[in-house]
């Protein structure tokens, strides 16, 4: 890389587990073709160890829900303070946004005001839900990499700089369909819960999913079942809500990558997001669920524009796995959706085959390369341009 390209300070902001993941990714591909860059903004783990400097902590201001939000408004506005005053007193030369709409569209217009290059990665859902961003994007935004192969056409038809860069799931290493059919062979079924990765998910999502494995215990004879952990959240905070189950069923949490999640499940209950698309890739079958507040379900319902909220069933364009929303995702019905699915061995491995075929949509592997190739070609075109 060009020398002129050393010392550049690039903001990234990524408010979510999946986005931190993805965006340490992106990171780590910088920094092995220009040592020289130096990172900061906000992010959890991942993107602390790759060394970026985290001025916040995800985690204060991850929300999902309309009126959830409301808790976390203290610790967002001052989030967005120190964001915003970092743009002014100490601007980087290139900000990289990743999904997190409400609160990077906020800051995205600071940086504009302040003529900072603005690259969005990880599109928010715009094309499900409020479809009207889609121009303050264009108003803002220098150019989008879209993760979703439907993601481009939406941005080109509103003559918005757009680049599909693949999905960054698919430089993970994937299984084989040997390693899936693997699993078939255990006697015990496995189920898989994956409540998902706040705090606030987990509350409404765990307690169900405990009370189905209750019901799946009566339904199935012998039985096991496994429990995602999120890198972001502490195991006793999932050990103490198993604890108070009182021991009806056994359940092993996993704390190390939610792949082995997968190795061990012949179906997963997952929280829709992210993870869906993770299982899918890795031939697994699933039930998808999703809870909100009343108010938030209410309010969302009505600007939803599209027929699913799966991943899965979005990009294969029709519902190819089940998806139990609010009331419908209660432990009566999500484990009679399991049951029957499990009962029938033959449709279960036809679904984990056809649910691999995701990956032929979803782009090739080098999302992150070719996602830092866009971000430095942004850096040197504002390094040209500051030499005129």
């Amino acid at each position: 890389m060009e020398k002129s390209l050393e010392n550049n300070r690039v903001m990234i902001l990524a408010g979510e587990t999946s986005g931190d993941l993805h965006g340490a990714k992106l990171v780590s591909a910088m920094q092995k073709r220009n040592k020289g860059i130096v990172f900061c903004g906000i992010g959890g783990r991942a993107l602390k160890e790759t060394g970026v400097d985290i001025l916040i902590d995800a985690s204060e201001i991850s929300v999902v829900g309309i009126t959830e939000v409301f808790s976390k408004t203290p610790g967002i506005l001052k989030s967005l303070q120190t964001v915003k005053k970092t743009l002014k007193t100490a601007p980087p030369d290139l900000l990289i946004l990743i999904d997190f709409p409400d609160f990077n569209l906020h800051v995205a217009a600071t940086a504009k005001k302040n003529k900072i290059p603005i690259l969005y990665y990880i599109s928010p859902q715009i094309w499900a839900w409020r479809p009207g961003r889609v121009k303050k994007i264009g108003r803002l935004v220098d150019h989008m990499a879209v993760i979703l192969p439907f993601e481009e056409d939406f941005y080109k038809s509103q003559h918005i700089p757009v680049t599909f860069v693949g999905h960054p799931l698919l430089e993970n290493n994937l299984p084989t369909k040997k390693a899936i059919e693997r699993k078939w062979l255990e006697d015990i079924p496995v189920i898989g819960f994956l409540p998902g990765s706040r705090h606030g998910e987990i509350d409404r999502h765990l307690p169900v999913m405990l009370d189905t494995a209750r019901i799946l215990c009566q339904k199935i004879k012998p039985v096991k079942f496994v429990i995602s952990l999120s890198p972001d959240v502490e195991k006793k905070y999932i050990e103490n809500s198993v604890e108070k189950f009182n021991g009806a069923a056994s359940f092993e949490i996993i704390t190390t990558d939610v792949k082995k999640i997968f190795e061990k499940s012949r179906i997963v209950v997952a929280a829709s997001g992210t993870v869906t698309l993770e299982a899918a890739i890795s031939g697994t079958p699933m039930v998808i669920i999703y809870k909100v507040s009343p108010v938030s379900y209410f309010l969302g319902k009505n600007m939803i524009k599209v027929k699913h909220i799966g991943l899965v069933n979005l990009i294969a364009g029709k519902e190819i796995v089940p998806e139990l929303i609010q009331k419908a995702a209660s432990p009566e019905q999500i484990a009679n959706t399991v049951s029957k699915m499990l009962s029938d061995p033959t449709s279960l491995k036809k679904l984990g085959l056809e649910l691999l075929n995701i990956r032929k949509k979803l782009g090739g592997p080098g999302a992150s390369e070719r996602v830092a190739d866009i971000a430095f070609g942004m850096l040197g075109w504002n390094r040209k341009e500051e030499r005129e």
